[in-house]
Order: C-alpha cells, then structure tokens, then sequence
C-alpha cells in the first residue's frame, strides 16, 4: 500500500496550483525543472514553493480531497495553508 499526498503550490506570479502524488519531493522538483514531467500550467509560472500537504491512504481519497481543493477560490486556499501553518507550529 502506497501513502498519497494532496499539495498545494504557490507559483512565481503568487496564482496556487494543486496537485496529487505519491512523492511530494520529486513532484515539486518536475515543477521546478527543465523537464516535460511538470504541469503546463506551473512551467510558465516558475518557480514554485509548497506550500501545503496532506496524506491520504489511498489513491482514491486524495483525488476526491484534489478534486475539491480545486473548486476553492482563492481566499479559502489561503485559509486552508494559513490553517495548516497553525496545526504544524
């Protein structure tokens, strides 16, 4: 069983991008690199900072958990990182 994670990133132009992987380190490093391996999205706005994570046991709960960090606007992105910073402190 493989632990999953759901991340938020903050991108040069301060936009956020979320995503899903299984490896946080290496994802970020595709972002950040010359590689294909990084989202469209992110390769226009580099570099990229984490910002947030959160592990899930299954494949399945953090898709779900992506799929609704995605219909979040702006401000609740920010209060769920906010939230986060104060829970890890």
């Amino acid at each position: 069983m493989s632990v999953w994670y759901v991340y938020i990133v903050r991108c040069a132009d301060d936009t956020f991008y979320a995503g899903m992987t299984n490896d946080v380190e290496r994802r970020i490093g595709e972002h950040n690199g010359d590689s294909r391996l990084g989202a469209k999205y992110t390769r226009a706005r580099r570099p990229v900072k984490l910002e947030y994570q959160q592990q899930f046991e299954t494949r399945s709960a953090a898709c779900k958990f992506e799929w609704h960090i995605k219909k979040l606007n702006r401000k609740q992105k920010e209060s769920l990182i906010q939230d986060s910073l104060c829970v890890t402190k």
